[in-house]
């Protein structure tokens, strides 16, 4: 037993020499009492093709920093009373609690948690709570291109924009390189602020105009023609329709898994801690 010790002791010895041995060899910038900083800290530090004189000053700032950082600790340690430093004691080992217990609990939601939600889970969560999900402003499904005034195939566009069928859907696609700005999908709800954005002559002030469902608009402005269909519209302060508002139920619900998971297993581990003897609570015998 005593040679096991010695050993291990000789061992340990023999490895605190060659860490203090390597801690030597580094270079060293400069010191705060027992504390040192290491050149190889500061080779990430300056961004490449930054000038020799710039270099210097960062390295400075850094090194000041560093140093002003360090001395106040110092400083601190020393001046402070004992209680105020128990009381940030205290506060740095909740801090690191907290931080290491987070980080494990996100690792182990983002390992176990799932994160498929069906559409009807969507669909149940939206009807149960659809008077929840107002719009904010009025959406819009429509299609839309826009063609400079100087193209000589506007007619045709318009003809084929407003029938709109397999063969004309494909014809116009296929040319889309012609237009400023085009949407053919009108599947999908817009905002409005998005569609006074996409199409110039339509502003804020005249938005709720186009309010007008199977409704076709040929618009013009000096830098070219607009053609929009809109083909169903909803009002700001109506229920946002499902379609509209799918990512942020998913979020929802993601969340609410999250919190549940989180809960069960923050109890599983007091109660295999307690069934592993791990954790007990002393009754008070008075």
């Amino acid at each position: 037993m005593r040679f096991l010790t010695g050993l291990f002791l000789a061992v340990l010895f023999f490895s605190s020499c060659n860490l203090i041995k390597k801690e030597e060899e580094k270079e060293v910038v400069a010191r705060v009492g027992e504390k040192y900083l290491y050149k190889d800290e500061l080779e990430a530090l300056v961004p490449k093709g930054v000038s020799k004189e710039d270099s210097a000053l960062i390295v400075q700032n850094f090194i000041n920093s560093w140093a002003t950082k360090n001395l106040l600790m110092k400083n601190a340690e020393k001046n402070l009373d004992e209680k105020k430093v128990q009381e940030f004691q205290i506060l740095v080992s909740d801090y690191k609690n907290d931080l290491y217990s987070k980080a494990y609990l996100e690792e182990l939601v983002l390992r176990s948690l799932d994160t498929i939600v069906g559409e009807e889970e969507l669909k149940n969560y939206y009807e149960a709570n659809k008077d929840n999900f107002k719009l904010t402003e009025d959406v819009f499904k429509l299609r839309y291109m826009g063609v400079p005034t100087s193209n000589s195939n506007i007619k045709k566009f318009r003809d084929k924009f407003k029938r709109f069928d397999d063969e004309d859907m494909y014809y116009l696609d296929s040319l889309s390189y012609m237009y400023t700005n085009y949407v053919f999908n009108d599947s999908v709800w817009i905002k409005s602020s998005d569609v006074v954005t996409k199409i110039p002559p339509v502003t804020d002030e005249n938005v709720q105009d186009y309010l007008k469902k199977s409704h076709f608009f040929e618009l013009e402005d000096s830098l070219g023609v607009y053609l929009m269909f809109v083909k169903d519209y909803k009002l700001r302060n109506d229920a946002a329709p499902l379609s509209f508002i799918k990512p942020t139920i998913r979020q929802i619900i993601l969340n609410q898994r999250k919190i549940k998971f989180i809960q069960k297993l923050k109890k599983d581990i007091i109660s295999d801690a307690i069934k592993d003897k791990q954790f007990e609570i002393y009754e008070d015998d008075e």
